[in-house]
Formats: structure tokens, C-alpha cells, sequence
């Protein structure tokens, strides 16, 4: 089996004018997926970011240079992510097509690349 992150983009427009009672119904029903994943034994992980929008580093030769985000070009914020066990990516594909995020945005996934250090 293999491990699969879903990333989770999202305007930020489209929480904004919710109400508090409809924001408390929508975590309900991502707290109900992720309950019948943790039931499967396909939930691994599962994280909302905050909305600070964090740091971006990049190193151009020996400079170090960090940069605030959320960036004003991107249409979209990563708002949290989900990690999931599935056989395949069509598996994964099958999974992350139930998560009630696609009624607000869209779902990056990735297969997770397990490191294994060299045995000593």
C-alpha cells in the first residue's frame, strides 16, 4: 500500500461571507469523512492550515530568502491537507472523490515518496 496526501486548494472568497452555523455544519461533514476514513484504516494524517499563509524560503547561492505568503498572484490557498492509504492512484483517485472539499475548491494529490535511510 502507499501513501497519498490530498492538498487542498481554496479561494479564500468562498468562505468569507459564511455564516458562523454554516461554517460549524461544513467542518461536520469533513469531520464525518475523515471519521469513515479513520474507520477504513485509510486516514493517516490531517491538518487544517492556518490561515496566516506561512513562509516561503528559497536559497539563491549562499542567500537565504524568505518570503511571507499568501501571494497576491495565486488565485487559490492551500487550506490543509489529508494523508491516505490506498493500493494505486486510482484507488486514491476513488477516495479523495468523496471528500466534501470539491464542493469548495480542488484537490491536489500526491503520491508520498517514503524515504527509507540506508540500513547502517
Amino acid at each position: 500500500m502507499s501513501k497519498f496526501i490530498l492538498l487542498l486548494h481554496e479561494d479564500p472568497a468562498t468562505f468569507a461571507g459564511m455564516s458562523p452555523e454554516e461554517m460549524q455544519r461544513i467542518v461536520g461533514v469533513y469531520r464525518a469523512w475523515k471519521e469513515s476514513l479513520i474507520a477504513k484504516g485509510k486516514l493517516h494524517g490531517a491538518h487544517k492550515l492556518k490561515d496566516e499563509g506561512g513562509k516561503r524560503l528559497s536559497r539563491q547561492s549562499d542567500r537565504l530568502s524568505v518570503a511571507d505568503g499568501p501571494y497576491a498572484e495565486a488565485k487559490d490557498v492551500l487550506g490543509g491537507l489529508f494523508v491516505i492509504e490506498a493500493a494505486t492512484y486510482d484507488d486514491a483517485v476513488g477516495i479523495a472523490s468523496e471528500c466534501p472539499h470539491l464542493r469548495y475548491g480542488e484537490i491536489e494529490l500526491r503520491e508520498v515518496d517514503e524515504y527509507q535511510p540506508p540500513a547502517r
